[in-house]
């Protein structure tokens, strides 16, 4: 069984949406990337750093979906990274209403001693440096490294930023942190120009509208499955960087045809993720759910063509 090593946020929410409003709710990049790797045949493990007052059920239901959590440092006296966040009407915008750091304001990263050797690396959207930090901990080059990040440490860590994205395989982001990165207005050019800086792959994210993957001239795109009700969009890209790298470690094949596939299952999870608030619907989520909206996806997407 291939292992899956996860590095990001294991955190509190609190949403506001057209739809409704929570409280303090499970959230965090690192969660719902291994929520929704593990509906994958792989042997997985987070690495991330939560306070005293993080409840050990949620580390219990983690631990229940074979996610290994003995990379998941809890800070006694410390208290839980929040974030809290309110969309606009159209879903696709958003205004964070609070940050607090807390405990991740000083997290150093220990991976594991049995992930250290780990084929694929899932480094969710975290300080660059941190990343940088877990690279070098693998004492085994690992086959892929997959990294998400996004328009803030481009902001505020853009040479720390630069000096990861040469050491990863793959990049995801959306099209506007792609834009922001490359300099570039067309997702073409922008794609080729951050191939430059290092990744052989280039994922980017169009939320409601599907994904592209780029790699050396080839290009592929994925739709979003069009749903009648979108509750709330937190985690969907995480969610569906988890579907990408899951498939890729359980089919232990990373070649461009391979993560076609991967991109559509990870799109298919990500359309589970939006249905209700935080990680509710990824925790019920079952295996024969997945199958059935597979075969949507496959409806929506092959046709044939004549060419005369």
């Amino acid at each position: 069984m291939s292992k899956l090593l996860i590095v990001g946020t294991v955190a509190f929410d609190a949403i506001e949406t057209p739809f409704g409003k929570t409280d303090k709710i499970l959230g965090g990049a690192a969660t719902y990337i291994g929520l929704s790797a593990s509906n994958f045949n792989v042997d997985s493990a987070i690495v991330s750093v939560v306070g005293e007052d993080f409840p050990q059920e949620y580390l219990d239901m983690l631990a229940a979906r074979n996610i290994d959590i003995s990379g998941i440092e809890v800070v006694k006296g410390g208290k839980t990274f929040f974030w809290s966040g309110k969309y606009h009407n159209d879903m696709n915008s958003r205004d964070t209403l609070a940050t607090e750091l807390n405990v991740l304001a000083d997290f150093n990263p220990v991976v594991p001693e049995n992930y250290k050797d780990a084929e694929i690396v899932m480094l969710g959207n975290l300080h660059p440096g941190v990343q940088m930090s877990v690279i070098n901990q693998m004492t085994k080059k690992p086959k892929l490294i997959v990294l998400d990040t996004m328009n803030f440490w481009m902001d505020c860590a853009w040479d720390d930023l630069i000096e990861v994205i040469k050491k990863v395989d793959v990049i995801t982001i959306n099209d506007e942190e792609a834009r922001q990165l490359s300099k570039e207005y067309s997702l073409v050019k922008a794609a080729q120009k951050i191939h430059e800086m290092g990744p052989k792959y280039v994922v980017i994210k169009k939320g409601e509208h599907g994904a592209l993957i780029f790699n050396d001239g080839n290009i592929f795109f994925a739709p979003a499955l069009p749903l009648e009700e979108v509750f709330d969009p937190t985690g969907a890209g995480d969610t569906f960087a988890g579907g990408f790298s899951g498939y890729l470690a359980q089919h232990k094949n990373i070649s461009f045809e391979s993560m076609k596939n991967a991109i559509i299952y990870g799109s298919n999870l990500a359309s589970f993720c939006v249905e209700k608030f935080g990680t509710q619907r990824m925790e019920t989520l079952t295996s024969e759910e997945i199958t059935e909206r597979l075969k949507q996806f496959k409806q929506l997407t092959q046709f044939e063509i004549e060419v005369n």
